[in-house]
């Protein structure tokens, strides 16, 4: 006589947990087009029962501000992938580096923390460059470009030592230089188009996280 057991429980979903700024929160385009929204309906294009990203992200944080930021939304550490993407504001306010790095150290610790302690669950994006915008006309941008990378520099540097993934789309960024097409219409912000040209590189790390 054939038994029969209990039904197979039902996959769970993913739980994705974005930390940032107004690049994560995608100010100047419309939700669908924020970048965390496209990895998990990439994702799930893909076959990845995702749910929808939790985001904890504001238009001008610094990596202090995100701290506080996730004080205030209380957290828990359940996520199976977390991005941090932080630090533009920093570099824009003539903030230190070795301050950067010391916040910076501390955000991604908790980011490890929220992928149940995980480094190789959390995915670390780059910052990208505006100095190439229309918003930087008559400012220094080679100055603006040696800062951003002395700070990016850093968050590899710390991605790497903690064991976390690191995603490089500051030169994605840089296009922008010569196409206007991949800045929003507020003529700083990242364009649909120039966050859809990031998940070229995103797709790919997050697939490999949650494999």
């Amino acid at each position: 006589m054939i038994g029969y057991g209990p039904s197979p429980s039902p996959v769970a979903e993913i739980r994705f947990l974005a930390l940032g700024d107004s690049y994560t929160i995608g100010e100047g385009v419309a939700e669908a087009d924020r970048w965390p929204v496209r990895l998990a309906a990439m994702l799930r294009a893909r076959g990845v029962r995702v749910a929808d990203p939790k985001i904890i992200a504001r238009t001008g944080w610094t990596t202090d501000e995100l701290s506080a930021g996730i004080d205030a939304a209380r957290v828990d550490s359940n996520y199976d992938l977390v991005t941090l993407l932080i630090g533009v504001n920093n570099q824009y306010r003539a903030l230190s580096d070795e301050e950067y790095r010391a916040q910076f150290r501390a955000l991604l610790a908790r980011a490890t923390a929220f992928a149940g302690g995980r480094a190789s669950h959390v995915l670390v994006v780059s910052i990208p460059d505006w100095g190439v915008t229309p918003f930087a006309t008559g400012r220094d941008r080679p100055a603006i470009a040696r800062s951003i990378d002395r700070f990016n520099a850093v968050n590899r540097e710390e991605a790497t030592a903690a064991g976390a993934y690191y995603a490089d789309i500051t030169s994605l960024s840089r296009r922008a230089a010569k196409d206007p097409s991949l800045v929003a219409a507020d003529g700083l912000h990242p364009s649909a188009t120039m966050y859809a040209s990031w998940l070229d590189v995103l797709v790919p790390l997050a697939l490999r996280i949650l494999s």
